[in-house]
Order: C-alpha cells, then structure tokens, then sequence
C-alpha cells in the first residue's frame, strides 16, 4: 500500500484515480508472475509519462513478490493499514499538544496512557481470524512465545 501511495505522488490530480486503478491491479494479483505481467503492463501504459513509478516498483520488488506466497485474504490483512495509522496519528496527536516534556519518563508515561484509551476503542480487523490461522501454521511457535511473555 505504500508503495502505491509512493507512486501517486508522481501523478497529476486529474490521473490518479485511473493510475490508481491500475496499480491495483499489480499488487491484487493471484501470483507474482501475473504482478510482473501487470507491472509490465502499467509500464507500457504509463511508462512514457510517469517513467518515476515504474522505476519505484522495480527497485523495490523483491520487497513486493514475497506477499504473493500467502492467500489473497491473508494479503489484504497485512496491506491494510488504517489500523496502524490511526494508532499513529492519535500518539502523534498526544505528543503534539505538549511540545516538551520534563523528562522522557513523564513522556512514556503519557503515550502508556494515550495507548490505554486507544485500546478501548479497536475493533478487530477484518478478515484477521483468517490471517491470524495462516500466521499460526507458519510461525506457530513465534506466535506461542509472544503470547506467554
């Protein structure tokens, strides 16, 4: 997701939702093969315009190709993340507000509390049970150790 995020900033406001559209088409790909065919296929139409994009996406895909080896539920978990930046921006907003603090103790102490309060809130992803089963069969024990801390 942000990968593409990082290629709409090369893109004019008139032609974002069309090369928007088209980006998804590589990362909503079954395989990596069939990601590459579409990436190849996004150069060919945007290539000659935004050359910037289709350079991002090379240079960065052997960070991409390892998200086709898990299901496309289990992608769609890991690639949505509304649920890490709202948690961001609500620690941001709390450090925002008081500019500086008398020690770094006073400030982890006000993000321990702004993380209580945010807690309070979260509903659970969409589709994580699912994720969470395929996660458990790949790194079972991982999971196990993180959970008896």
């Amino acid at each position: 997701m942000h990968l593409v995020r990082a290629s709409l900033n090369y893109v004019n406001w008139k032609e974002r939702k069309q090369v928007a559209t088209d980006l998804k088409e590589i990362y909503r790909a079954a395989t990596a093969i069939q990601a590459e065919m579409e990436l190849n296929a996004f150069q060919s139409k945007w290539g000659s315009k935004y050359q910037a994009i289709g350079k991002l996406w090379k240079e960065n895909w052997t960070h991409v190709v390892p998200f086709f080896e898990f299901p496309a539920e289990v992608r769609k978990v890991m690639y949505t993340t509304n649920a890490v930046e709202s948690l961001h921006m609500s620690l941001r907003k709390i450090i925002k507000t008081r500019g500086s603090f008398p020690s770094e103790e006073a400030a982890v102490k006000l993000l321990y509390l702004a993380l209580r309060n945010v807690i309070q809130k979260w509903d659970t992803v969409q589709g994580w049970k699912h994720a969470l089963n395929h996660f458990e069969m790949l790194w079972g024990d991982r999971i196990q150790a993180a959970l008896n801390r």
